[in-house]
């Protein structure tokens, strides 16, 4: 690795980054006793879980033995809405964010103020891992509020010596404007919402006149074949990161220069896999569902945590020098898998047909319907060119190749609908891709 990366001005936190197995192993079982001891003696709820399951703080004597805890999952969380988790008086609690809350009470965690310090650390390791620098200037266009995604990114940009533009999402215009005007060089957004900016920027004539080299993008999946769209329309490189509300917010993990897998902060938080049906962990490199442990939470301590995102988990060397366990870019959730005929289908599936055709755009929706007691379902996607709505024998051939090959990958037929351009809502935030009519 060039030596100029590891420059001291940056926040390379080398030691950390670079330990032995057994040296992080070690310390991930001193952070771990810590955290289960912090759960059984200041959450009620956690010590009477972990009481019902017959383990008490002292059996926690190796890494091993955090399979004798029980899995956690949002339903736990929920339960004890909103402060009933926490681990510090509300006194020390001086920043609280939430998730969505979308399919019901949202999940609230609560910061002390070294939490906050560790949250910015994090994510100020991520940051330059993936090619940040002091002097960048970095354009937020995540939502600021209760969503954790951009005070994380703020904090850990800031941390970097980077010139924040905390812009937060929509006038799409306007942060084409800024972007051209500002010299904005680091874009932080979702990859559905950097998609549309990027052909914005195309439309309007200032593609090739931004300065914009880097892209920092989490929140929700980006296939590859979304990320060589948003690359090819502004020339910049698409980096990811990965977190959760229920885990702290963002600077759970993320890529480094090399792309390679996101390097998860192995010293704050302890990763496993698992089978999502049956609960068992997997060996290293197998495909499963993740589940989390952050091992230096005062606020909001939690173990275990099911993600629902499934993925790998791998430790041979990185190119970058970093000894940090990489995960696997996340393919799918259990939560968001379709069960079509009896076939389990994923949206990035159908993603990764759809940004590879000819003709057609980035943006799609799936509909869901009800015939004849079987599940259905429809891909909406949209043409690049409507002159080709009057063209039938060509409309109804393209419709026909991309109904093929997406029979070719999900193993079921489903419906291709052809639209207008521009008829598919963009979103400023996570893209809700899904339409289901089952019910209605």
């Amino acid at each position: 690795m060039a030596k100029e990366r590891f420059d001291g001005r940056m926040f390379w936190e080398k030691d950390a980054e670079t330990m032995s197995r057994a040296k992080i192993r070690q310390l991930q079982l001193e952070r771990l006793k810590w955290t289960i001891n912090r759960c059984y003696n200041n959450v009620p709820y956690y010590k009477d879980m972990l009481d019902k399951a017959g383990v008490t703080p002292d059996m926690i004597k190796t890494l091993d033995d955090i399979r004798r805890l029980p899995l956690t999952t949002k339903e736990e969380l929920r339960k004890n809405y909103p402060f009933g988790l926490f681990a510090s008086p509300k006194e020390d609690i001086v920043e609280i964010h939430t998730s969505s809350g979308t399919t019901g009470k949202p999940i609230v965690g609560g910061y002390t103020k070294n939490d906050l310090e560790l949250w910015g650390n994090c994510m100020a390791r991520l940051v330059v891992a993936a090619g940040a620098r002091r002097e960048d200037i970095a354009q937020i266009s995540f939502g600021y509020g209760l969503f954790t995604g951009a005070f994380g990114l703020h904090y850990a940009l800031q941390k970097v010596g980077c010139m924040v533009v905390p812009i937060s999402s929509g006038n799409s215009e306007r942060q084409i404007m800024i972007m051209e005007d500002f010299g904005t060089t680091v874009l932080v957004a979702t990859p559905s919402y950097a998609v549309y900016l990027s052909e914005l920027a195309k439309d309007m004539g200032v593609a090739d006149k931004l300065k914009l080299r880097l892209g920092l993008f989490g929140s929700e999946m980006c296939t590859p074949e979304m990320r060589a769209q948003i690359e090819k329309n502004i020339g910049i490189i698409v980096t990811d990161n990965y977190g959760l509300t229920e885990l702290g917010g963002c600077g759970v993990s993320g890529e480094c220069e090399e792309r390679q897998g996101l390097h998860i902060n192995e010293d704050h938080f302890y990763p496993e896999i698992i089978d999502p049906d049956t609960g068992e962990v997997l060996p290293e490199g197998e495909e499963g569902e993740l589940v989390i442990t952050p091992l230096s939470k005062e606020a909001f301590p939690i173990f275990r945590y099911r993600t629902k995102d499934i993925t790998r988990l791998y430790s041979n060397p990185c190119k970058c020098g970093r000894t940090l366990i990489r995960m696997d870019k996340v393919v799918g959730r259990t939560d968001d898998m379709l069960i079509i005929k009896g076939v389990n289908v994923f949206p990035s599936q159908i993603e990764s047909v759809i940004f590879t055709m000819p003709h057609i755009g980035p943006h799609y929706q799936l509909v869901l319907r009800k015939e004849r007691f079987m599940d259905s379902l429809e891909v909406q996607v949209e043409l690049i060119d409507g002159s080709l709505l009057e063209q039938y024998s060509k409309l109804e051939a393209l419709q026909h190749r991309i109904r093929e090959k997406l029979r070719s990958v999900l193993g079921i037929d489903c419906g291709v609908t052809l639209v207008a351009p521009r008829t598919i809502t963009r979103f400023e935030g996570k893209a809700k891709r899904i339409v289901d009519l089952r019910n209605s």
